[in-house]
């Protein structure tokens, strides 16, 4: 492992430039997940000494994870619906679909709004977003409490959740409408540890690229230090210098000191402003874009709006400035495009469209 930091210091005023969204149609996901996807909704944990290895790898309980996954899929531009697993599965096994697939990895706490704002901030920009369900598992062990800022309550929560992940990008890279060659992996907190750490011998368990979200790679704990990433895996991690969970020395740093620094791997340090204070920092859209950036370099993700001006444009339709916004003269020459090939007209870029803007790019 080549060690560098490639240190990003976000320099920014206590308000200016931050702003933190609110992801619509979220009625169905309560600040606390139910059914005991939550520690908050758990009616009890197992106790520490009674959980045993062969819990971990039990294959009943790694399906429960899967089966009970939170799921967002896109449905077009800046759009997407949240799905069970079932109804994934029903909607989309025949369909001809390939999704760019993001594995999220959700916080020590279990499912919760964020997790859902951070699914759908993915999958409003075309990849779609499978959570898997860590406290579906019939035993489990509580791992922290958020209250106190207090983790590292279970020693092998991390060893699960790596599990789970490891089952979750398996699974999904089975599915027909899964691109299995495009996957990112994505964590927040307890989840961006597994997504720092997470190593596998098989090839079929690869992915694209990493996120890590609120972790700094530095603990007393050696299995859970650094970044585990193979070269092949750039990664961005994001965290703040005062984030309150990292209070103790040993916990304090930046996962940029256990980066490759030949891979497009990315420190983002955010030193100043509210931003610096955050655990949470994917709700807010100069975090959103950093890391819509990232993806962008180490993904095949669907056309931006800038993107697809340019290339209407090229094309010889008018989309109107080529500013990256979209509207009215924007959709006006999609459709003009749509109607030169006898395709009826659309109020919004919906998902055929993108596949005809993204052919018509890749001729």
């Amino acid at each position: 492992m080549v060690f560098k930091i490639m240190f990003a210091l976000k320099r920014c005023g206590l308000i200016a430039g931050l702003f933190l969204l609110i992801a619509p149609n979220m009625a169905s996901a309560d600040w606390v997940e139910k059914g005991g996807l939550h520690n908050l909704s758990r009616s009890s944990f197992t106790d520490p000494k009674d959980m045993l290895h062969a819990d971990f790898i039990d294959p009943e309980e790694k399906m429960r994870t899967w089966d009970r996954a939170v799921v967002w899929v896109p449905t077009g531009f800046n759009s997407s619906r949240r799905m069970s697993m079932e109804e994934l599965l029903e909607t989309y096994t025949d369909s001809d679909e390939k999704f760019p697939t993001a594995i999220y990895m959700h916080g020590c706490t279990g499912l919760w709004s964020g997790s859902s704002l951070r699914m759908k901030f993915l999958a409003d920009n075309g990849i779609l977003a499978i959570g898997p369900a860590s406290l579906a598992r019939k035993k489990y062990a509580q791992s922290c409490n958020h209250f106190k800022h207090q983790g590292g309550m279970f020693r092998e929560a991390v060893t699960v959740r790596r599990i789970d992940a490891a089952h979750a990008i398996g699974r999904a890279k089975s599915l027909p409408f899964v691109d299995a060659e495009n996957m990112l992996l994505i964590g927040l907190s307890e989840g961006g540890i597994t997504t720092a750490t997470f190593t596998s011998m098989q090839k079929d368990l690869s992915v694209r690229a990493r996120v890590v979200e609120g972790w700094t790679c530095h603990t007393g704990w050696m299995d859970q230090v650094g970044v585990r990433a193979p070269v092949s895996e750039p990664v961005l991690s994001l965290v703040g210098v005062n984030d309150p969970w990292f209070k103790e020395p040993y916990l304090q740093g930046h996962c940029g000191e256990s980066m490759y620094n030949n891979n497009g791997s990315k420190s983002v340090v955010y030193e100043t402003g509210q931003l610096s204070y955050r655990h949470e920092l994917l709700e807010f859209r100069e975090v959103q874009e950093e890391t819509l950036a990232f993806l962008r370099q180490h993904m095949d993700l669907p056309l931006s709006v800038r993107d697809i001006q340019k290339l209407l444009t090229e094309l010889g339709y008018d989309p109107g400035p080529i500013d990256g916004a979209w509207g009215a003269k924007t959709l006006g020459a999609v459709n003009a495009l749509r109607a030169g090939k006898s395709l009826p007209t659309v109020t919004k870029l919906d998902r055929a469209s993108q596949k005809l803007l993204q052919s018509l790019k890749s001729r």
